[in-house]
């Protein structure tokens, strides 16, 4: 890191939404068709927010899903640079299940937000830290966590 680079610390918080379907783990996922992302919903505390509510609110707004949280995921690290500033953050995840909703009310941050089956969802997501949290997720599944 070239001296005198600023650091600073950057946290968010998101969900790995699952629902049951005819004996499938389905996975919401949110996509941007231009540059062809795919990534689990999650976004950055408002003040005084925990990062469940945070989780909770950026996955119903990016989705259009009421959601409740099933089990805490852990987190991610990365880092990034933004104006010159080197950017370490962490994100939390939480595993979540629908309880109302609909993905037309998602807000415009995606163009679409869709349901995908884990594997799908495994193979789609853009980003390997991701994917990672994904079978965390499965993993939580497994060990008899339910799903809807």
């Amino acid at each position: 890191m070239a001296r005198g680079t600023r650091v600073a610390q950057a946290v968010s918080a998101g969900g790995v939404v699952c629902e049951e379907r005819d004996g499938d783990v389905m996975v919401a996922m949110c996509g941007r068709l231009k540059t062809g992302l795919w990534a689990l919903p999650k976004g950055t505390p408002d003040r005084g927010e925990t990062l469940e509510e945070t989780a909770l609110r950026e996955v119903q707004e990016e989705t259009g899903l009421s959601v409740e949280i099933a089990t805490p995921l852990g987190h991610i690290e990365y880092w990034f640079t933004r104006d010159g500033e080197r950017i370490h953050k962490r994100v939390y995840f939480y595993l979540m299940r629908p309880c109302g909703g609909s993905f037309d009310d998602h807000d415009p941050e995606f163009d679409v937000v869709r349901w995908a089956s884990a594997m799908e969802a495994f193979d789609t997501l853009t980003y390997a830290s991701e994917r990672e949290v994904l079978q965390r997720a499965m993993a939580a599944l497994d060990a008899g966590e339910p799903v809807r």
